[in-house]
């Protein structure tokens, strides 16, 4: 069965000093929690003052909710340390009752990154330090014998891991040495942004990821795609459902009916796993309509096709 998740407003929108709608927000989690979905996420840009902290919405977000997982996407490693964030999510899995997915990437805005001080990496580094954290956040959950890791970008000595299971690890990879950390160590795929499924580009990345998880001995069917999803739904059928705005992202516009053959196409002729539906509306009340038709009638309707085929 595919996934299905909506992405919360945490503010920023390319405004520093605009904070998220916090009670829309959660007022969006406990819909998704209440319709059946499957996922919420948030986005993680710590150096933006106008942006809520990932971690902290996700735990407010997971204690007003009850089924509902959540998933930093993507986690901005280099801006967390890996040890701290084992602890991060550890807490949070054992508190949720295991609602919770590691989204994780190696870092992308690194002029915004090192504002924060942290050391600036090369694009060969910032890939290393994806893989080593990976592994030891792996190592610091599931139980086990203290853990001592000595390696090029973390260092821990007898660390007892948590007594929680690994969550599942969704990954942001972009290039192709980070697509192969993501065959070797992830548990879904998560393409950058919105990104047409149709494409050569994510063809081409798959198949980067299925190469590195035989060579690893892992079965590629295993490691999830998720798509992020943008765009419009309407109650009149559209001449094109598919476009690109002015920034160079897919859009997706239609009604019920049109969203719903796309998304099946998706599932059963291009390999999506799941899609986490961002709405283009630009009022609140009209982003809030959009947000429970998604859940109350395309994701359903999706779900009986796919389930029935």
């Amino acid at each position: 069965m595919a996934l299905f998740g909506i992405g919360l407003d945490s503010g920023f929108n390319g405004v520093e000093e605009s904070p998220g709608d916090s009670d829309q927000l959660v007022s969006d989690a406990r819909m998704a929690d209440r319709a059946g979905l499957d996922v919420v996420t948030v986005t993680d840009h710590p150096y933006h003052g106008g942006q809520l902290d990932a971690y902290a919405t996700l735990g407010f977000v997971l204690g007003a909710t009850t089924s509902v997982a959540g998933v930093v996407t993507m986690t901005n490693l280099p801006c967390r340390p890996a040890p701290t964030l084992a602890r991060t999510v550890s807490g949070l899995s054992a508190l949720s009752g295991g609602r919770i997915k590691l989204g994780i990437g190696a870092g992308v805005f690194w002029d915004d990154i090192v504002r924060l001080g942290v050391e600036p990496r090369t694009p060969a580094e910032a890939v290393r330090m994806l893989a080593e954290g990976i592994t030891l956040l792996k190592a610091l959950t599931g139980g086990g014998d203290p853990v001592t890791f000595d390696g090029e970008f973390y260092q821990v000595d007898k660390l007892a891991p948590a007594q929680v299971p690994t969550p599942p690890i969704w990954s942001g990879s972009m290039g192709p040495a980070s697509l192969a950390v993501t065959g070797r160590l992830a548990d879904a795929w998560m393409p950058a942004g919105a990104q047409n499924w149709r494409s050569d580009p994510v063809a081409e990345s798959r198949a980067v990821i299925d190469k590195a998880a035989v060579a690893a001995g892992r079965d590629p069917s295993d490691i999830a795609t998720v798509h992020n999803v943008f765009g419009t739904i309407t109650d009149t059928p559209v001449d094109a459902t598919r476009s690109v705005d002015s920034n160079g992202i897919p859009w997706l516009s239609g009604t019920v009916e049109q969203w719903t053959e796309e998304l099946v196409s998706a599932i059963d002729d291009y390999r999506a796993d799941g899609f986490v539906f961002f709405s283009g509306a630009d009022a609140a009340d009209e982003k809030e309509a959009a947000h429970s038709r998604w859940a109350h009638e395309i994701v359903p309707a999706v779900r009986a096709a796919t389930s029935a085929g």
